[in-house]
């Protein structure tokens, strides 16, 4: 009875996923053993790749599993006391760090060896940061509905913009927004006398309170477009009271010089007390570059390519010069002409005009 009740768990023991493979373990094994491995934890880069390490028990036999599936296992000499294991872990094809343990038995004592692997994206994020949310613009053709929303108003509603913004499509069908070919398409064009582009918004019902946010972006040519990176208050009432913050901003009458700005009560371009920084970025018309904030309770600084563009402190001084503890929404737009835009007049031999973003990821303090 006893062998053919071994028997029946071998043969259960045999159907299982590679993941799971183990050794099955006789009863008369230690159940009180003592685990000593060479390895008390695995790293592996997005690659992944393989690893070793032994194992010694004072239980006549051991076993082996993995609990995620990324993880495979294989071993050797696990009916004896002493042998070794090889972990191999696959490509990591995902925007995040992924982790799982492989699992040693003897008798009735485990040991656990944690197992992680970089995410397949990079970022200059700091020590310390986790990938809360991203887009990487890789699948379908149209942005997703559960993360972005499309701003619809019309002309001049803004800063004297010539623009409407529609949801996705002009009436005559052309697209203002676009996934291919892995960016993020967003065009101004003019169709039967009308300007028409994209504005879009990212989790606009919760946002983000504090993070590391960056975008890699290729701005547009011509006199009258004006692209934007920037982030609104979720729960807005008034402007600028609420805050606004300006990760990169450019004008087409002044190529590749882009710029970052704070906006609330007491620092606002409009009274000639803002908060702004600009700097040359050579290329940003015609090729990606990356875009950053980094945004805390202390302190607002913003980067081009890794570098610092703006530093702003929280001075204490409440909520006047510092409305930037709520939550706030990612905004990508292309404005045509307006205020700023605008200021040296437009040139439509531009259009149609398109601002291409490849990426754009938010990461939180673990």
């Amino acid at each position: 009875m006893i062998n053919t009740l071994l028997l029946s768990m071998a043969v259960a023991l045999m159907g299982c996923s590679e993941s799971d493979k183990y050794t099955y373990y006789e009863g008369n094994a230690a159940p009180d053993a003592t685990i000593t491995t060479t390895q008390e934890a695995l790293s592996f880069n997005e690659v992944g790749g393989t690893a070793d390490f032994n194992v010694t028990t004072t239980g006549k036999e051991w076993g082996v599993y993995a609990t995620q599936s990324f993880i495979k296992v294989d071993y050797e000499n696990s009916n004896t006391p002493s042998g070794k294991v090889t972990v191999k872990v696959d490509e990591n094809p995902t925007a995040y760090e992924r982790s799982g343990e492989v699992v040693i038995m003897s008798g009735t004592t485990r040991k656990s060896i944690a197992v992680t692997q970089e995410a397949a994206v990079k970022s200059n994020a700091p020590e310390g940061y986790k990938m809360v949310w991203n887009d990487e613009f890789n699948s379908g053709s149209e942005l997703n509905a559960n993360d972005w929303t499309h701003e619809v108003w019309g002309k001049g509603r803004v800063n004297n913009e010539l623009q409407e913004y529609v949801n996705h499509k002009t009436p005559g069908g052309s697209l203002v927004t676009e996934v291919r070919d892995g960016t993020l398409r967003i065009t101004a064009l003019k169709e039967n006398g009308k300007i028409y582009s994209g504005r879009v918004y990212a989790k606009v019902k919760e946002g983000w309170t504090y993070g590391y946010i960056e975008a890699s972006i290729k701005l547009p040519k011509g006199k009258g477009t004006w692209p934007a990176f920037w982030m609104m208050p979720v729960n807005f009432t008034a402007w600028p009271a609420d805050g606004e913050i300006d990760i990169m901003e450019e004008v087409g009458y002044h190529p590749d010089y882009v710029s970052s700005s704070l906006h609330a009560n007491a620092h606002v371009h409009t009274a000639g007390t803002q908060v702004t920084h600009e700097m040359k970025c050579a290329g940003a018309e015609g090729e990606f570059h990356t875009y950053a904030i980094l945004w805390t309770p202390e302190n607002i600084t913003t980067y081009v390519d890794g570098q610092v563009q703006l530093s702003y402190d929280n001075r204490g001084l409440g909520r006047d010069d510092w409305p930037y503890d709520d939550p706030f929404y990612v905004i990508l737009n292309l404005a045509w002409g307006g205020d700023w835009g605008g200021a040296q007049g437009v040139d439509e031999i531009a259009l149609p005009a398109t601002m291409e973003i490849d990426y754009v990821r938010v990461f939180q303090k673990k």
